[in-house]
């Protein structure tokens, strides 16, 4: 049982909940998100439409649910983490039946006022869960194998569903972050050792299996890894982004080409340059400074929610901090190893600065469940 059922009397009421915010997390995410709206005012050529003042609207409603979130007990998201779960894969079905498809992927749901990609919205259900499993489990049951294998599955499910979409960058988020998660209760690295044996298989299985009847990965899948191990073999096909990205990075030099100067995306030879690619126009415009400024910024965050999570003393409201964390990093770190050509291109935007209404909104109510958590703990 957790902490704060015991102690409600720490837990504070009113305004008073105001000044307990985690205030260094809410500028931090303003100044990143501010980053964002600078470069998309920039790569659309010094308007506040197609991309920013949609941007801007779509920030401050998240800031506001990230407050309002903040003010209800943390036992309340615990209890229903359940169900929140529940909603997220009957939406994911549901983006099976109805959803939207675009570029050849069906991932979104068509709202009306906007599109809504449950796959975002699962990114924080299945920490909300995990933490609130493990919350509920004796501690000498984690690593017993019953113990280990419902988080499997939990795990496992909405990976399934959002890897058929297809969406293999979401459904690796979700793996690494669900297993980050049975790693802070304390799942004995045994089993980590076994799965990273059982990935290195896998890895040799996709390679096999090219070509075959019984191909793993889609052919376009193929070509993204082929692309990631030698771009140059097609650049101006598969290629082409990452060697684009490659020239903006390379152009900006130590302090950048200068705000709205940078010539890859105003002369649109940068794909994808307000989503997933915006982080190497900030680089061209900013040069390696900017780059570094910002990724400092992602930085603070994760630290600052990793100091919440070590000081508190309720086991769900640490792990869901830890794991909001955890997604967040995934978040950035994976957009950024992508751009650069660290790793293949997977279709993950960069966390406040990529365009986009569903991942922005989603990732601020999970920092609201972060706040609800620091805002509750014991004092």
């Amino acid at each position: 049982m957790s902490y704060l059922a015991h102690n409600t009397k720490y837990v504070p009421t009113g305004f008073r909940k105001l000044m307990y915010l985690n205030w260094p997390v809410v500028m931090l995410l303003t100044a990143v998100a501010c980053a964002g709206f600078l470069m998309l005012y920039s790569v659309a050529g010094g308007s506040t439409e197609p991309w920013m003042k949609p941007q801007v609207q779509r920030f401050t409603l998240g800031m506001v649910m990230m407050v309002i979130i903040a003010m209800v007990p943390i036992w309340f998201w615990r209890n229903m983490a359940v169900l929140g779960y529940c909603i997220s894969i009957l939406l994911l079905f549901a983006v099976d039946l109805i959803g939207v498809e675009r570029n050849g992927s069906q991932r979104w749901l068509d709202l009306g006022f906007m599109d809504l990609q449950p796959s975002e919205l699962m990114k924080i259900t299945l920490v909300m869960l995990l933490a609130a499993y493990y919350d509920w489990l004796p501690r000498k049951l984690t690593s017993r194998p019953l113990g280990v294998a419902l988080p499997v599955l939990i795990i496992l499910a909405p990976t399934y569903l959002v890897l058929s979409q297809p969406d293999l960058g979401t459904s690796l988020l979700l793996l690494l972050g669900g297993a980050a998660i049975m790693f802070f209760a304390g799942v004995h690295w045994a089993y980590f050792a076994t799965v990273i044996a059982a990935g290195v298989g896998l890895i040799v299985a996709i390679f096999e299996g090219r070509g075959a009847s019984w191909q793993l990965l889609k052919d376009y899948q193929y070509r993204r890894i082929d692309t990631f191990l030698d771009p140059s073999n097609d650049p101006l096909g598969a290629g082409y982004h990452i060697t684009q990205a490659k020239i903006a990075f390379g152009s900006g030099g130590w302090t950048g080409r200068g705000y709205m100067q940078g010539t890859q995306s105003r002369l649109n030879f940068l794909p994808e340059k307000h989503t997933d690619f915006i982080f190497t126009t900030l680089a061209e415009e900013f040069g390696f400074i900017g780059a570094s400024a910002l990724l400092a910024l992602y930085v603070l965050i994760v630290l600052f929610c990793i100091t919440s999570a070590i000081t508190n003393r309720d086991r769900f409201a640490a792990l869901v901090t830890l794991g909001i964390a955890t997604t967040f990093f995934l978040f950035f770190a994976v957009n950024m190893a992508m751009v650069t050509g660290l790793a293949p291109v997977v279709g993950v935007p960069l966390p406040l600065v990529s365009y986009g209404g569903s991942a922005m909104l989603v990732l601020l109510i999970g920092f609201g469940v972060m706040q609800s958590a620091h805002v509750h703990k014991p004092r």
